[in-house]
């Protein structure tokens, strides 16, 4: 092989490499081309099967939201018509309500009198809601004044003043007076104190700190405000007396460590505080020295002579007289005790003063004019005397007629007939454990309590 030759091959053999490695390029760029076609139609497959799968979701959840809202909805109408028939029962009551407003008649008070500032005054009662205090209070309120009525309802109910609640000129306060109070008052009538012989020796403690530290308490306030006071003393400071009629002058005659003691002592220390206070601190008081009284809202299960009879003839029990039956009392109906007390605060009198009725009675004489009354055939039976039980009780009224022109004016049967009457419906009250709350038209009557 010559040179040319040997040229002329090594020219086809570089040639021959060059289109090789052309096609290996052309190759290489070919399979690059189609992978990634192959990439993108893959991508586009996907993104379809995905695109597919997102419409099948959003189909089901579409489907559920639909659901789920028909239930919501279903609810919030029923919810709806629930509010709805709530809102028409609301509005059918205050329909009912506005009707009954409408057609309300007001309480009916008794008539008072009117007062001008100059003229009335604020009055204190301390045990205004007992037997005697809501007698006074009755008075009090039909002649124009204020008044305040404090009680612990120990023997006082407050059903005996109820009349009266809701009224302008009325208050009514659930204080114990052994502790102190503060208003501001003209007038003070100090009544609080149980005074039967079964409710004062049911604690004897309680009753003398009321009739000692509550009269220390009434007589401060009045010290403070420069009110006048009366004291609601007792016939028992006399004891078992051994003078007869009992005039104010006699010191009396007591037990001072006996059953009874507890009462008769305590109201004789409030006479005393009365006295000093006035002469040492300038207080105005009035002592009224009261004797037996009986009338309407007395308290049945007292044990007081009157109740006990009423209550026995009535139930045609055997009517129990403690002792013999010659020892005497001598009673008075409670309006005229109420005249007395009124009299006395408006009086410049300023000694101790009896307010009761000279006519007197043997206990067994009483128990007769009751039964009579009442129509029975009870029994009189006697039973042993109770201890210390005063054997004659009568006052004197001779300072009452001349310093306050007063006198017991309602007869014996007269008030009897009027508390039997009223213990007659206080016994069908509470048979029937119901309230009569029929109402007639108050007149404007002293007595009110017929009307009740």
């Amino acid at each position: 092989m010559n040179a040319t030759q040997m040229v002329v091959n090594q020219r086809k053999m570089k040639v021959f490499g060059f289109i090789f490695l052309l096609g290996m390029i052309v190759l290489v760029f070919y399979e690059a081309f189609v992978d990634t076609e192959s990439v993108e139609l893959h991508s586009l497959s996907s993104k379809h099967n995905h695109q597919l799968n997102n419409d099948v979701k959003s189909s089901k959840n579409e489907r559920n939201n639909n659901y789920d809202e028909s239930i919501i909805t279903n609810n919030e109408i029923n919810e709806l018509e629930d509010a709805k028939y709530r809102i028409n029962v609301l509005e059918e009551r205050l329909h009912q309500l506005e009707i009954a407003v409408e057609n309300r008649i007001a309480k009916k008070f008794p008539t008072v009198k009117f007062l001008n500032y100059k003229n009335r005054r604020r009055i204190l009662i301390t045990g205004g809601a007992g037997f005697v205090g809501s007698h006074l209070v009755d008075r009090l309120m039909l002649e124009g004044h204020e008044v305040i009525v404090l009680d612990n309802y120990f023997t006082g109910r407050k059903r005996n003043v109820e009349h009266w609640l809701g009224h302008q000129n009325f208050e009514l306060v659930h204080h114990d007076i052994v502790r102190p109070v503060y208003l501001e008052v003209d007038e003070i009538y100090h009544l609080a104190s149980p005074a039967s012989p079964p409710h004062y020796m049911h604690n004897p403690v309680k009753t003398l700190k009321t009739n000692t530290i509550g009269t220390i308490n009434m007589l401060g306030l009045a010290k403070r405000v420069g009110a006048k006071v009366l004291i609601a003393s007792t016939s028992e400071v006399y004891g078992d007396p051994k003078v007869h009629p009992q005039s104010e002058t006699y010191w009396g005659h007591v037990n001072p460590i006996g059953p009874r003691a507890c009462y008769d002592e305590g109201k004789r220390v409030a006479e005393t505080l009365s006295y000093a206070y006035m002469h040492q601190e300038g207080v105005e008081v009035r002592v009224a020295r009261i004797f037996n009284t009986f009338g309407p809202r007395m308290h049945m299960n007292d044990g007081r002579v009157v109740s006990n009879f009423i209550l026995q003839a009535l139930q045609n029990d055997s009517i129990t007289i403690y002792g013999n039956g010659e020892q005497t009392r001598s009673f008075q109906y409670v309006s005229d005790l109420v005249d007395g007390l009124v009299a006395l605060m408006a009086s410049n009198y300023t000694q101790p003063i009896n307010i009761g009725n000279p006519e007197e009675h043997t206990i067994e004489e009483f128990a007769v004019i009751i039964n009579d009354l009442i129509g029975g055939k009870s029994k009189i039976i006697k039973l042993a005397a109770v201890e210390d039980d005063p054997q004659r009780r009568k006052p004197d009224i001779h300072r009452a007629k001349i310093y306050l022109n007063w006198e017991p004016k309602v007869l014996l049967t007269d008030g009897l007939k009027k508390t039997i009457a009223y213990f007659a419906k206080e016994l069908k009250r509470t048979k029937h454990s119901q309230k009569d709350t029929t109402r007639i038209p108050y007149i404007n009557d002293h007595d009110i309590i017929d009307q009740l």
